[in-house]
């Protein structure tokens, strides 16, 4: 279980010096800007109704733009089935009145408790009604895995199905004029959303809605937290102890978190990362047959007329290289599965130890940092890092660098290239 500790921990160190100051390598400013536009959002689209006694009837378009203290547009007015765009300062409003504000979301909400309009997106939730101050408001980005990302609100029932309304949406880069109802949402839309403040983090993780930092929103906090690390714990110490494969303490520990309530069946199906399973199921035969056609020899002998006049080290240092540039186009586990058994092959072949070169292997499939595309956490913080794809080279380049210097000598330390 603990096998990797010593080179993993060696690495880890080496990391975290280097990330203490070769964060300057990142662009500044973009990086700056692009983090104030995720976490503090200027502009808002939301919808809203002029109600019947509100003070706005007989006021002009000019009067509520002022109201907003020059900060909220108004980008589309429908009246009865006429819709109206690039409205001019002079129009009278009337009751009834729909429109569609653009701006910042704290004159929008000032407009709405002073002004009188009612917002369009708060209807009634299904089930019993919850008391106005049991709700909350949070912001929130809608992540790729999202189920609402391709789906309108009133396509998706957010009110019917998950109890929450949709206040307003915020798009970087582009404005929108149209309705909320009807406003296909993508990924990286930034949105408010109103519901029970006891179900609201539960709804977020089931919409895969990622809650801005600032808002405070305990998300995936459990009533009953310290049981899955407890759960957690003893399979660790099962697998340590040799007591239980590593397949069957996990799996039995997954059980019981599903028996205890601690994880939802829905939970566990989202967990699965369905993707890399499909991709495994489909590599595990190709692997196979690889190895028991002589295709592993093969690729193993050209490997070894191309090392055998190198230095040890210097193999143990390709075979982690090619496992970081085979990564971002397969998958970390599915690099392990192709190169695992070319490199165990390699090294009988050079009269090594295995054990050394599958460690390398396994070490280049895990620190993949030169790309977006090498690990999904690199893939998860490129937006809300506002990052470009070029950017991970400029740390992760030398990052890499640093595990192979670290880990090269630490690999040939604890497991040594000349076996017994």
């Amino acid at each position: 279980m603990f096998d990797y500790a010593p080179v993993g921990a060696a690495i880890a160190v080496a990391g975290l010096v280097f990330l203490g100051i070769g964060w300057r390598l990142l662009p500044r400013g973009r990086q700056g800007s692009a983090g104030q536009a995720t976490m503090a959002i200027e502009s808002y689209m939301t919808e809203t109704r002029i109600p019947a006694k509100s003070p706005l009837i007989g006021r002009t378009i000019a009067d509520l733009v002022a109201t907003g203290e020059g900060r909220i547009t108004i980008g589309t007015m429908l009246r009865y089935s006429f819709r109206r765009e690039a409205l001019p300062g002079e129009v009278v409003l009337k009751a009834g009145d729909l429109l569609i504000l653009d701006g910042d979301p704290e004159e929008l909400g000032s407009l709405v408790a002073q002004a009188g309009p009612t917002l369009v997106g708060e209807k009634p939730t299904g089930g019993e009604e919850v008391p106005e101050d049991e709700k909350t408001v949070v912001e929130g980005v809608i992540t790729a895995e999202s189920p609402l990302v391709g789906a309108t609100p009133a396509g998706a029932s957010l009110a019917g199905r998950f109890g929450v309304n949709l206040l307003a949406v915020s798009r970087r880069g582009s404005r929108i004029a149209e309705r909320l109802n009807t406003l296909k949402l993508r990924r990286g839309d930034v949105a408010i959303l109103k519901g029970e403040a006891a179900r609201l983090p539960d709804t977020l993780a089931a919409l895969r809605i990622l809650p801005l930092a600032e808002r405070g929103i305990a998300l995936g906090r459990s009533r009953r937290s310290w049981l899955p690390a407890i759960i957690l714990a003893v399979a660790m110490a099962a697998v340590a102890l040799n007591l239980l494969p590593v397949a069957v303490a996990f799996f039995a520990a997954s059980v019981l978190l599903l028996l205890i309530r601690a994880l939802t069946p829905q939970e566990a199906y989202n967990a699965v990362e369905w993707s890399v399973i499909v991709l495994l199921g489909a590599l595990i035969p190709v692997s196979e047959a690889v190895r028991s056609t002589g295709g592993t020899e093969l690729i193993a002998g050209w490997l070894s007329g191309a090392v055998e006049h190198l230095p040890p080290m210097d193999a143990l240092a390709l075979i982690m290289v090619a496992a970081m540039a085979v990564t971002p186009f397969l998958n970390n586990a599915a690099a392990v599965l192709m190169l695992g058994p070319i490199a165990g092959s390699l090294a009988q072949r050079l009269g090594m130890s295995p054990d050394a070169f599958l460690m390398a292997v396994a070490l280049g499939a895990a620190c993949d940092v030169l790309t977006p595309i090498g690990h999904h956490c690199n893939t998860l913080v490129m937006g809300p890092g506002g990052y470009r794809f070029g950017d991970y080279w400029r740390l992760g380049l030398p990052l890499s660098l640093i595990v192979l210097l670290v880990g090269v000598p630490m690999i040939a330390l604890v497991w040594p290239l000349r076996g017994p």
